[in-house]
């Protein structure tokens, strides 16, 4: 099957906040027992693990709650003989020749460096290679699309973090921020940028999808935006949604902004805010977001050949197919993760 035979990549799954909220002697087996089995059956070679922060730890907790999650991966990788954690392009070569999931930290947000962007080197450090640097609301860098109301730009803190990344060969994350921000980015960016998790403004407008210009943006840069399969951001019906409206995304931003530059993010998040999550209380917050809906199919990476069948019967070819898996997050990373400027 061409699913299995192609480079997968996932570039958004939080499954570390759900590893991290367990006692670290769990960490492992926790992983893989839930896990490795659904990303071993959903043909995953690639895996960008975010590290996102709740609001509950902001910003006492937030720091060492980001120390956590990073630790938890760093345990995985050593303990895990399936996985790797890859610091650049070659390594990450090296782990999908060797049959390894090659994996990649990344931040979502970064509440526990508040303005103080002289620790996103400390970040790399520990193996940071993609960034964003604010969620739905306001963070001191920038703020989320939740605010897109004020038509803010970056802070200077956040042009500052922007140049530190760049600098690094952090990868800049624009999913999440709010829509002057990623003009902003756009503006000022050097190297290539990415959106990690987000759909298509113009088959849904919602603040989260990015519009034909900040898409045909992302794709200047020479970036790549990874389709979010979440149905919130996919149909107005989210309860009635199909692996067609995800493909339709998929196809509008490949006619848009390029085959070359689309990829898969998925933002498996039910299972992670259920697991969460106690029984008292509803799992929405504050987004507004259906999250009980999915995609038939697509509650978690074990689904993902669903998508692959979906890709052929529109009619995309093989080679395009293998580009949106998985190549064209591939070829980005192996040219830009941790490449100093």
């Amino acid at each position: 099957m061409l699913h299995f035979d192609a480079v997968v990549a996932d570039t958004h799954n939080d499954l570390l906040m759900a590893v991290a909220a367990r006692p670290p002697k769990h960490w492992v087996q926790y992983f893989r027992d839930t896990w490795l089995p659904q990303l071993t059956e959903g043909g995953v070679n690639l895996q960008v693990l975010p590290v996102f922060i709740d609001d509950w730890y902001r910003p006492e907790g937030a720091l060492r709650q980001t120390l956590r999650m990073i630790e938890a991966a760093h345990v995985i990788a050593a303990e895990v003989d399936e996985v790797r954690l890859c610091l650049n392009g070659d390594e990450i070569s090296q782990a999908l020749a060797d049959g390894k999931i090659a994996l990649v930290l990344a931040m979502e947000s970064m509440p526990g460096l508040d303005a103080s962007v002289e620790l996103i080197p400390t970040l790399h450090r520990l193996g940071v290679r993609v960034a964003s640097i604010a969620h739905w609301g306001r963070t001191p860098l920038a703020d989320g699309s939740g605010e897109d109301a004020t038509g803010s730009r970056l802070t200077a803190a956040g042009v500052e973090s922007l140049e530190i990344m760049e600098d690094l060969g952090i990868v800049f994350d624009v999913s999440h921020l709010g829509a002057s921000g990623v003009a902003h980015v756009l503006e000022r960016a050097r190297r290539p940028v990415m959106a990690t998790h987000s759909s298509a403004r113009a088959l849904l407008d919602h603040h989260r999808n990015l519009t034909d210009d900040q898409l045909r943006g992302v794709a200047a840069t020479g970036g790549v935006i990874c389709v979010n399969f979440l149905p919130a951001f996919l149909t107005e019906h989210p309860r009635k949604v199909t692996v067609d409206n995800l493909v339709d995304h998929i196809a509008h931003i490949a006619s848009v902004a390029g085959i070359e530059h689309v990829g898969l993010g998925p933002d498996f998040i039910r299972e992670v805010l259920f697991d969460l999550t106690p029984p008292c209380c509803e799992t929405n917050g504050t987004t507004g977001l259906d999250v009980d809906a999915v995609i038939p199919g697509l509650d978690g990476p074990r689904g993902l050949p669903l998508v692959t069948e979906a890709l052929e019967k529109h009619g995309f070819s093989p080679d395009e197919i293998r580009l949106i898996l998985g190549e064209n997050v591939l070829r980005l990373f192996q040219a830009e993760l941790g490449v100093r400027r």
